[in-house]
This record gives structure tokens, sequence and C-alpha cells, in this order.
């Protein structure tokens, strides 16, 4: 409705005379009075009207209000619009971060066993000691030297030195320093016992508000990886870095199917702690399978104690002995010496650390040989009964040959060669196998690369060498004659022992291997691929060359009689090559060496066993290594219960007539 108009006010006008009163009844008239002279009066001023107040008006300042609230909007809008839409994943990350925490559950490494099950690398539960560096400051401890004071108590258990735990405890403007990397449970016990003790004798002191010293020693489940035998077969299975990855060895060959796979754990939390009702969402880590590999335990321990106690008498560089299984081409054994306990690798010295059994290249000398008269009897050039005549020295190219001892001419049969390790009647026998030195060259290289060598082994481990043969058309004047005979080229132990094996298997070489089979995480046993198999040499030619070679072992005549086995029948070779020293660069000592099987009739197993620069004693194969053979030989045909032979040896002829 319509506002109402305000009263108008009157104006008074001018007063008015006042009338005479009339006199009252029965009064005497008076006289009337006289008229009182008129006054003259000032004007009377014109009466104020109200002044009307007039507002402004109102539009100019909402306009201004509103554009004021229109900027502001507006940048509001501009914000979210930043927030949600352009840079929305950087904020939703970085809302994450500091809402959810997420770890890694380590996944358990599997266990390397033998073939029988017996564990050779297991992991067991282990910490990693912390510290927060603040509960050591002056402002925190109470003390000026708590991180000196600490680390003097830490260092005998942890086995480091007290300056090396003082600096970690003295990090600045830090929450958190790794002290030590998976230590024994025990250890962690005796650490927390000594800061219990110190806990109660704060609480004893000072009113019961002391600081404990070791109170921001803390703790993280972690694991640790041992080995239960030490030394043992430390060369085939490698160790494990601080990292907890696999640096050498099966533990690096095989590390993606031991390590398993990792787990994450992410939950919300609140002020440093989980949020209970929250939940959790993860994935959980998978255990890394174990291996179980060809080697028997006791086994490699009786040819791990055989070459280290030779390599130690005879003052030599290293040793290596192979065992393997001639049917199957399973490693049975590969032990070095010297060796190193993967437990303690502080202890170890890098040389040691290896295998040397498969990263050596050497060159073989006469074990090599095998490989030459298994060329000459396949391609029908001669017979074990073939005489050749073995002068003391023989001009070839631009050198003049001999063997290891002086002689007379000697007349013996190709099997004498063989028997007597002669160098001389190695290089006239292959000289047959074609119509020229070049074609011969052809041949041989042929049957050598056929055998293994200069190819990888197959086992795939990691620094394995090849070894190195060159092709025939590069052979030097004096590599076509040294070659038969096992200097030009080099091997490393395992391809040595599988040439005889192959021979042992009858002609048919099968690609070494070293692992069995793997056991996933649900416990199923996956075996291993079956082996590549190869025929080298006939059945026919192998099995003479097995006769052949039991008479270096047999024969009164033979290199190799300290390896014979009472009960047994033993085929073997000896070896006595010049070494290539390899810091040098050129000839210096010696490589001896002895390879065989047994029993010869029926082979099971094949032994081979090499020294480095032995400078102590004898350095002839067969002096040296035969013992350490026979010793190996015996025990493991007695743990896989081979039964002793039963037929006498077949004891071909060494020597012949001289030719009229």
């Amino acid at each position: 409705m319509p506002p109402k108009e305000p009263p108008r006010r009157r104006v008074p006008g001018p007063a008015r005379p006042a009338r005479p009163r009339p006199a009252s009844a029965g009064a005497r008239p008076s006289r009337p009075a006289p008229r009182p002279a008129a006054k003259r009066t000032a004007p009377r001023p014109p009466a104020r009207q109200p002044r009307t107040i007039r507002l402004g008006s109102p539009r100019p300042r909402l306009r201004l209000i509103s554009l004021g609230l229109t900027l502001v909007m507006l940048a509001f809008v501009v914000r979210l619009l930043q927030v949600q839409a352009v840079d929305a994943s950087a904020y939703a990350a970085k809302a994450d971060k500091y809402r959810f925490q997420e770890y890694t559950l380590s996944a358990e490494r599997g266990e390397i066993t033998d073939r029988n099950g017996i564990a050779l690398a297991a992991s067991v539960d282990a910490y990693d000691i912390t510290a927060d560096p603040k509960l050591f400051t002056p402002e925190e401890s109470k003390v000026p030297d708590a991180p000196e004071q600490a680390a003097a108590l830490l260092a005998p258990l942890l086995g480091k030195e007290p300056a090396e735990l003082a600096k970690k405890l003295r990090t600045p403007k830090s929450r958190y320093t790794l002290l030590a990397r998976k230590q024994t449970p025990q250890v962690w016990n005796q650490i927390k016992d000594l800061r219990r003790v110190y806990g109660q004798k704060a609480q004893r002191s000072a009113g019961g508000n002391g600081v404990n010293l070791l109170g921001g020693i803390l703790s993280e489940p972690s694991t640790k990886r041992v080995y239960p035998n030490g030394e043992l077969a430390a060369g085939i299975l490698g160790y494990v870095n601080a990292e907890g990855k696999g640096a050498g060895g099966v533990e690096s060959m095989l590390d993606p199917e031991l390590a398993g796979k990792d787990g994450k754990i992410r939950f919300t939390q609140s002020g440093g702690r989980q949020v209970p009702t929250a939940g959790s969402q993860g994935t959980p880590a998978v255990p890394g399978s174990d291996i179980e590999l060809t080697i028997d335990r006791d086994i490699q321990w009786a040819a791990q104690q055989a070459i280290t106690e030779q390599v130690r008498k005879s003052k030599a560089d290293r040793g290596y002995v192979i065992v393997q299984d001639t049917k199957t081409g399973e490693v049975l054994a590969m032990a070095n010496a010297p060796g190193f306990d993967p437990n303690d690798l502080s202890a170890a010295n890098a040389a040691s650390m290896g295998n040397a059994a498969l990263q050596d290249a050497y060159e073989p000398g006469s074990t090599s040989k095998v490989m030459s008269m298994a060329a000459v009897l396949e391609e029908g050039k001669a017979t074990p009964d073939t005489h050749v005549t073995v002068p003391n020295r023989l001009h070839r190219g631009d050198r003049l040959f001999k063997d290891d001892v002086d002689h007379k001419t000697w007349y013996l049969t190709l099997n004498g060669v063989l028997a007597k390790s002669s160098n001389i009647g190695t290089i006239l026998a292959t000289g047959q196998l074609g119509a020229t030195q070049a074609e011969s060259n052809r041949v041989l290289h042929g049957y050598l690369r056929k055998f293994g060598i200069g190819s990888p082994s197959g086992l795939n481990y990691p620094g394995e060498t090849s070894g190195i043969l060159a092709k025939p058309q590069d052979w030097s004047t004096s590599q076509q004659y040294t070659i038969p005979f096992g200097q030009g080229l080099s091997v490393n132990a395992l391809q040595a022992a599988s040439v005889y094996s192959t021979i042992a298997n009858g002609g048919v070489r099968v690609e070494p291997t070293l692992v069995r089979g793997t056991k996933g995480p649900d416990g199923r046993f996956a075996p291993a691929p079956t082996p590549k198999e190869t025929r080298v040499v006939s059945e026919k030619t192998a099995d003479t060359l097995a006769k052949m070679l039991e008479s270096v072992v047999d024969d009164r005549e033979g290199t190799g009689t300290r390896a014979a086995i009472p009960g047994y029948r033993v085929a073997g070779k000896t070896g006595t090559a010049n070494r290539v020293d390899p810091e040098l660069g050129r000839y210096k000592g010696y490589t001896a060496s002895f390879a065989g099987f047994a029993p010869a009739d029926e082979p099971r197993i094949t032994v081979y066993c090499a020294i480095q620069n032995p400078t102590k004693g004898s350095y002839f194969g067969g002096q040296i290594c035969g013992p350490i053979y026979k010793k190996v030989m015996e025990f493991a045909l007695k743990t896989l219960h081979v039964a002793p032979t039963g037929s006498a040896p077949a004891r071909l002829p060494v020597f012949s007539e001289p030719t009229p």
C-alpha cells in the first residue's frame, strides 16, 4: 500500500483581542474604561517550513558491489577449474601421498638344494638395524655426546666402527638412518636387551624422567641369505649382494626364478597411523621357486676336500675337479680351490669368488689327445694295433718337437702312442687325416668342434668361457702340429670333462646340465628341459677308445697307473701342458691334469682334475692329479652304489715290432 502522507502542521495565526465581560446584575454602570493606546509591534517573521531530506540514487553503489562480487566469484571459479580440471591428477596424487601409505612386501627367496633336497642356500629371518637421529640430539637426549656413547655400545654387536655409527647417528635433519643390514635375530635380541637395561636405568634416575640412550635404535624385518655348508659348492652357488640380488653363480643365473615377486600393501593413514576402519588393499608377495641342482652334496664334499689338499701341497695357484654322470650329462660335483665362504664375503679373496672351473680358459695338454685318436679311428686311418715309429725328435714346420722324456726310437702301436702320451706319435697319426696338412687340419677341426671345443657348454652360466679354437685356415705353422696334442687351443674344465663323458656314452655328447628342475610356490616340481644330444663318433670308435684309455691306467707302461682302482676297470688319460701366465702373457709353469671314467666296460661316472701352476713337488698330471682322480672316483662309485667290474681289461698291446 502507498505510504501515508505526514500530517500537516498548523501554523498559529495572530492573537485575537479579549472581549469585555458584561456587568453583573444590579451593579451601577461604570464609565467605560479608556481604550489603551495601540502598541506598535514588529512584524512577525513567516513560519519556517520543515526541510525535506532526499537520498542519493543507490544504483551506482549496487553496481560497484555487484562488480566486486562478480570478480570474487570469478576468481573462485578459475581456481576450481584449475584444481578440478587442469591440475586434478597432480592434486589427487599429492592428496594420496599424504592420505595413503604404501609398503613393499618382500618375497621370500627360494632355496637351492642338491639332487637329494639338501639345502645348499636358504633364507632366514633377519633385521635391518635403524635409528632415529633426532632422538640423539642434545635437546632430545639431554646428553651432548649421545651418538658417540650409543655407537660405542652398538659397534661390538654390529661389527662396525664406532666412528662410522656415530656419524650416522648425527645425520642432520633426518628421522631415519640405516646402521646395519641383515642382522641375525640374536643380534637384534642383544640390542633389545641392552636397550631395556638403559631404559630401566633411565626410569630410576632423574625422578623417572631420564632418557634411554638407546631409545632411538629400531629395526625393520628382513631376510638373510645363508649357506649352511660354508665353502661347499660356493663357486657354483655364487652369493647375494646387500640389496638381496643374486651377484654370482646360480644365484645370479636364476635370480628371477629365485627372487619371486614382491607384493605391496596400501592403507589409509592419519598422523602416521593406520586407520582401521578404512581397510587396506594390495597384492601379496609371491615366493621364489626352489632350485634343485644336479650336484650331490657328498660327492661335492669329497671332490672339494681332495683338490683343496693337493693345491695346498703343491703350492699351486688353483685347481678344479669335475664329476659328471656319463649317461645324463648331469654335473655331480664342481669343486674349486681355493674357495670362499659366501656367508662372510668380507673375508673372501676377490680372485677366488668366481667359478674357475668354468671361467678359466687354459691349454689342456695331453688329455686332448683322445679327440685326435677319435678322429683317426673314426676316419679309418688306423687301428689300435697300427704300428707307429716314434723318433726322439721330429722336425715339422719351423719347430723341432719332442716328447716329455728323452728316449730312443720307440716302436709303438697307436694304442701305445696314447698309453705313453707321445706328442710325436700323435702328430704322425693325425697327419694321416688328409692328403695334405691343410686337409688334415680341417678334418681334425671338425671333430674338435663336435666334441664341444670352442663352444659354450650349454649351462648358460654367468662368466663361462667358450675356450679358444681358431679356424683351421688361421692355424699358425706350429699350431698345425701342437693342436693335436693339446697346445694352441684352450678349454674350460667342464668342456674337458665332457669330452670323456662323450666317449663313455658310446660317442654321443650330452650337453652338461647343472639344474634338475624347479619347485614353484605351489609345490609342483618342473623338471629341466632334456639336454641336447649329438652323435660325435660311432659306438664302435667309442668302445675302442675306452679300451685304449684302459692301457694308460692298467698297463705298467702307461702314464696313469696311480689312478688305478682295485676292483674296477678304469679308463683315463694324463695331461701336462705348458701354461700361459695371464699376467705375463707368456708361457710360465704347467697345467697338470687327469681325465677318465669308470667302470670302463659299463661307464657311469667321469672325473676330471686340473691343477694350475704347481710349484712344489711334481708337476706331471699322472703324479699329482692321478691320486685325486682315484680318491674322488672311489668315493663316487660307492656313493652311487656302482657294482665292481666283473670282467678283465682288454690289455691292448703298447709296443710293436720294428719294421724291417
